[in-house]
């Protein structure tokens, strides 16, 4: 199958990259898979024998600057095309005022169904660009961790930092720094956080070799929750609400805790017991790059036949009001 994927972004990602590092991943699998991959890019790719790097021009269409031969195109950042058969890969939630595509694809079961759809792949990674994690049970120095854009007030690093303060453990924040003029001049006084800023690959791996769980007390739908898998990855539990992808990703007792209640996940994690073989062996075997891959190409195959890949055409989102949490 000849392959066209349109995305945006830096490829391969330097930093964290969240929605860069899946396209990465899924690009990579395709090849291994036997497939071949064209990418379209405003950015020269630098993608050595596994995809093809295509300029793209922003003022000429997409229609113009497909390759001859391809069988599907699989944009990233929304787009479609009049000549080809396609797909859309929905990262993140609709505005209310949006309207969803028939043949969109979503990151979980619950966006999916947020959106009035039924169709979902899971994002993986490809686990060979992170380092091996740390099995040996629980990590010393009583440091956690949060990942995410500090900034956004739905990913709630204000509830994360009162959780780990309730808990008398340390916490580092990946993904933002201590003054935030975005949140209003925000200026975080508590001495047991330290604010790592934005940081690649290789530095947040060794943040979570040493971390004893992921505090991501979410106040939203979240779509999916890439640092909910590289975490579990890392052999590091989930301390986490019950909102959006949550319940699907930490779906059973051996990967952690969800709750909406500040006192419940503090307390959780004064009695952690967690087994980090456990979390990894879990990330490894359902979110891997190859995965993903394999379930996109079901629905390849689909689009390529003329199939609508969602019985609802069009459906407002509703669901990006903040929702509960409690501090007990």
């Amino acid at each position: 199958m000849n392959i066209l994927m349109v995305c945006k972004g830096v490829l391969p990602p330097v930093t964290y990259g969240g929605t860069e590092r899946v396209v990465w991943g899924l690009v990579k699998a395709l090849h291994q898979l036997g497939h071949n991959v064209f990418i379209l890019n405003p950015n020269k790719v630098e993608c050595g024998d596994f995809a093809k790097s295509i300029r793209q021009n922003l003022n000429i269409p997409i229609d113009e600057q497909i390759p001859p031969g391809i069988d599907i195109v699989h944009f990233h950042t929304g787009g479609q095309t009049k000549t080809k058969p396609f797909v859309v890969t929905q990262h993140g939630n609709n505005l209310v005022s949006e309207n969803t595509k028939p043949n969109t694809i979503f990151v979980s079961e619950r966006h999916a169904i947020n959106h009035g759809c039924n169709s979902y792949v899971y994002n993986g990674l490809d686990w060979s660009d992170y380092n091996e994690p740390n099995l040996k049970g629980i990590r010393k120095g009583g440091r956690y961790h949060f990942l995410g854009k500090a900034a956004w007030k739905v990913k709630n690093v204000k509830g994360a930092i009162a959780i780990t303060k309730k808990s008398q453990t340390k916490l580092d924040v990946l993904g933002g720094t201590r003054i935030n003029f975005k949140m209003g001049f925000r200026f975080t006084f508590n001495r047991h956080v330290k604010f790592h800023g934005m940081v690649n690959n290789a530095k947040k791996c060794n943040i979570l070799q040493n971390s004893n769980g992921l505090i991501f007390p979410i106040t939203w739908e979240e779509p999916f929750g890439l640092a909910v898998i590289e975490s579990l990855f890392m052999g590091t539990p989930v301390f986490a609400t019950p909102y959006g992808s949550l319940p699907e990703l930490v779906s059973n007792p051996d990967l952690g805790i969800l709750s909406n209640v500040e006192d419940e996940l503090a307390d959780a994690i004064k009695y952690n017991s967690y087994l980090p073989y456990r979390c990894h062996e879990y990330a490894r075997e359902y979110f891997d790059h190859l995965s993903m891959a394999k379930e996109y190409i079901k629905y390849y195959e689909r689009a390529i036949s003329g199939q609508r890949l969602n019985s609802v055409s069009t459906q407002k989102n509703n669901r990006l009001k903040n929702l509960p949490y409690h501090k007990n």
